[in-house]
């Protein structure tokens, strides 16, 4: 075919000597025509080859729109839709090579890229395209972007309904090669692409349209008398009948044409296919130079050329559903996607898409599923008794371990979370020297990992420095940090003698003190005059005691004070009992309501001088901490977290111990439990938190 429409295209530059040629229809035919036009100064005009491959050259003119100019409307559909890979299938040309690099950089851009590409044969067999169905089958991308012929493409979407990949979990979008001859495919083709999202240029429905099309089926029933009516127009009619009046209106803004050629010296040859024979157009640069400049408003929309090609405007979204296709948004370079064709940036702007209905009717795919096939991660995990972190234990029933647990929760939860697929299997890892199938150590564990046997450590794992030498570690999920949990004890105990416990001794000393020093002054002040402070020795100290005590309970009624001095101290007196009455009230209103406990220990220092056993969980980095922090390692004792609670209880000198140390987020759950009579005490040990181990690929 390109041949032909090779010796056609030579014929006319030859023998009839034109001055323009529109066409040639596809990418493939225009690369042998474009040189012609540049060797002849004959502007060519191709209002259908789209390949970026084909650049606007000197007398080339793109009235169609380069396939690039719709790679960021395709690229804002995987960012809305949150996908990071996506699988291009496009047919062995340069049409459908030409637009794979520039779909990767948008890509790029929008944090998705490609991790394999699907190459049909540009005339391929129904096996070859099943093969390449079937490999993408193995893999875990689900979203699929569709750039061919309309024709491959038939072939392609009813193979691959049949082989299942239009079903719930899958998503295709079909770039503009499909989109702009939609309404050309057969029934049978659409109802195999049911779900399928496309783009394709917008062309606005106007009057100037509405009666071209009328024109159009009124011209084809005179011609075509008796033959069913032909479908609605697609937009490479629209752009040819725009290009046609493009040149009309360059002839015209460019005058009168010589019509003449410099024909070569040569002739050697009369063979219509000596490219030596062709002439050089006396009018082609002036005609190319009124080509290029040619505005106006044509049936597909406005026609300006930019460096010789057309240059996109708005792109439509369709969702294929039916018999037919239901518009989902539309995309602009400056709006992005919008609901509606009424662009703008307003308040009233409906940003993003409509509802799009799905392949298998299914809400939107998340763009990968697990592979058919493939190797799984070997994921480690402790083996020991039960806590909520991490819980491996066997199951009698069947003989196998039960991976569950708060660690096991998150990292399931994250693998959903990812945007591609990562089989695995948890492998429960116990110590084949240990009789009772309990987990080896922590850091031995990690060491497997480094070692390739495991890929990856999920538990209670925390964050140290010994082991980041060897492995690497995730961030953080939990609270880091090392702090201890003792008893608490009452600090009263309720005898006869607790009204005395609200105030402290000393307080009491000083009370004692201002009540003689306050009686004394006002004995020494009113002594002479009054006659209640006077009489003998033994009266006035009952005398002056009595009166205190009486202000003590309230202010006497019968002021038996006359001088200014006694007054103030008087006042001073009553001041003080009224606050410490205050004081006591509360104080002793508390400690006969409230439970009075404080922690056994403060600190470890006060464990360490009082000579007390501490507790650690057994197999943790705990101990190694106690050992830098100076504790006798006999003064250690291991423990599991459900038996903290009895150690704690027995104390430190009767088989147990005084104290606790563990790591925050297991204290934690055990002040759940026995908040009661523990606290948590001293300070804050750091440490990196819980972090998933993986394998180190720089050592």
């Amino acid at each position: 075919m390109p041949c032909f429409f090779s010796t056609a295209a030579i014929h006319l530059l030859k023998d009839i000597k034109v001055q323009a040629i529109i066409g040639p229809e596809t990418s493939t035919q225009a690369r042998f025509i474009i040189d012609l036009g540049n060797r002849t100064n004959v502007p060519i005009l191709s209002y259908s080859a789209t390949s970026p491959y084909l650049s606007a050259k000197q007398y080339f003119v793109r009235t169609a729109l380069n396939d690039v100019s719709q790679v960021p409307a395709i690229a804002s559909l995987i960012q809305y839709f949150s996908w990071r890979q996506v699988v291009p299938i496009h047919e062995d040309s340069d049409f459908g090579r030409g637009i794979i690099p520039y779909l990767e950089d948008a890509l790029l851009n929008v944090e998705a890229h490609i991790p394999y590409q699907s190459i049909i044969p540009s005339v391929p067999t129904d096996d070859q395209i099943e093969a390449e169905l079937n490999k993408l089958m193995t893999m875990q991308t689900r979203v699929f972007v569709v750039h061919m012929s309309p024709k491959i493409a038939a072939r392609l979407f009813m193979l691959a309904h049949d082989a299942g990949m239009l079903a719930e979990g899958y998503a295709w979008i079909v770039t503009d090669s499909v989109g702009n001859v939609f309404s050309t495919l057969d029934q049978n083709t659409i109802s195999s692409m049911q779900g399928v999202l496309g783009v394709r240029p917008y062309v606005v429905q106007s009057d100037k349209l509405l009666n071209f099309d009328a024109r159009f089926h009124s011209r084809y029933r005179q011609q075509n008398p008796g033959a069913p009516d032909p479908a609605k127009p697609i937009i490479f009619q629209y752009w040819a009948y725009d290009t046609a009046w493009a040149i009309a209106m360059a002839l015209k803004k460019a005058g009168p044409l010589t019509l003449g050629f410099q024909i070569p010296s040569l002739k050697n040859s009369n063979s219509s296919n000596d490219l030596s024979m062709l002439g050089v157009s006396l009018d082609g640069a002036r005609l190319i130079d009124a080509i290029r400049g040619t505005k106006f408003q044509g049936i597909s929309g406005e026609f300006v050329l930019v460096d010789g090609q057309r240059q996109a405007s708005v792109f439509e979204i369709f969702n294929v559903i039916g018999n037919s296709y239901q518009s989902a948004g539309f995309w602009t370079p400056k709006f992005g996607l919008r609901k509606n064709p009424i662009i703008s940036s307003g308040p009233h702007a409906k940003v993003g898409l409509n509802t799009v209905i799905w392949p298998g009717g299914s809400g939107q795919p998340r763009g990968w599923e697990w592979p058919v096939a493939g190797k799984k991660l070997k994921i480690a995990v402790p083996v020991k008794p039960y806590n909520r972190f991490v819980n491996a234990g066997k199951n009698t029933a069947t003989g196998n371990f039960d991976v569950t647990g708060y660690c096991i929760d998150i990292f399931d939860a994250v693998m959903q979370e990812m945007p591609y697929a990562v089989p695995y299997d948890y492998v429960p890892v116990t110590d084949p020297n240990m009789v009772t199938s309990m987990t080896m150590s922590y850091s031995e564990m990690c060491r497997q990992v480094s070692l390739k046997k495991y890929d990856a450590m999920v538990g209670d794992t925390t964050i140290i420095i010994n082991r980041s030498l060897y492995v690497d570690f995730t961030l953080p999920y939990t609270e880091s940090g090392v702090q201890m949990v003792v008893p608490m004890k009452e600090n009263w105990s309720k005898n006869l003698w607790v009204f005395l416990k609200p105030i402290d001794p000393n307080l009491w000393a000083a009370i004692l003190a201002v009540f003689l020093f306050t009686g004394f002054v006002i004995w020494l002040v009113e002594r002479k005059d009054s006659r209640y402070f006077g009489g003998s020795t033994g009266k006035q100290l009952v005398n002056t005691a009595y009166f205190n005590f009486q202000a003590l309970i309230s202010v006497p009624k019968d002021p038996k004070v006359k001088k200014w001095l006694s007054k103030f101290a008087l006042i001073n007196w009553i001041l003080l009992a009224w606050l410490l009455e205050k004081l006591y009230s509360a104080s002793l209103t508390s400690m006969m309501t409230v439970r009075q406990l404080q922690p056994t220990v403060a600190d470890l220092n006060q464990l360490i001088n009082n000579g007390d056993y501490i507790g650690y969980q057994s197999g943790s980095f705990v101990r190694d901490l106690l050992k830098s922090l100076k504790v006798d390692e006999h003064k250690m004792r291991d423990y599991s977290p459900d038996q903290y609670a009895d150690a704690l209880k027995k104390g430190s000198w009767n088989g147990g111990v005084a104290a606790m140390f563990d790591e925050i987020p297991y204290l934690k759950v055990f002040m759940s439990t026995y908040c009661r009579n523990h606290t948590v005490v001293g300070r804050v040990y750091k440490t990196g938190g819980f972090g998933f181990v993986s394998f180190n690929a720089s050592i």
